[in-house]
């Protein structure tokens, strides 16, 4: 037996406009993610999809309905994971992105910081994201 959900909070209906135009913020930032080299795009796709549900369950099935999109947000919430081939590509575009950007930082502190925020997003996504493995065929 679920638990009843809340009531609504009276405020509620006046962030509706906000939580959608966060939500388009948000699919711009993930289109960006699909062009620019060792930017991410499918996080801010599943915030703007999260984002949606909170402001119009239309635009959240507009984003849903996307073909490839749409398929990386239900994965995610689905708990299936990342396909092996997509953890490389994150994790050498984290290495990549780090190893050109972490010698512009004129402080060492500041070097050793990101090398280690680097190193943590390596770390979550081998050790915390399952791994998607190919359906076998005939399964």
């Amino acid at each position: 037996m679920t638990a009843p959900d809340p009531a609504p909070r009276p405020d509620a209906p006046r962030r509706r406009p906000l939580w959608v135009a966060a939500g388009f913020l948000l699919t711009g930032l993930g289109v960006l993610g699909l062009i620019l080299p060792g930017f991410p795009g499918t996080v801010w796709f599943v915030l703007a999809a999260a984002a949606f549900s909170r402001g119009d369950p239309r635009w959240e099935a507009w984003l849903l309905s996307r073909p490839v999109i749409g398929q990386l947000v239900r994965d995610y919430r689905a708990g299936l994971g990342m396909p092996l081939r997509a953890k490389w590509i994150a994790c050498t575009c984290i290495v990549v992105a780090v190893a050109f950007s972490v010698g512009r930082i004129p402080v060492l502190i500041g070097q050793v910081g990101w090398v280690l925020v680097g190193l943590a997003g390596v770390a979550y996504i081998t050790m915390k994201i399952p791994t998607r493995r190919p359906p076998t065929p005939g399964a």
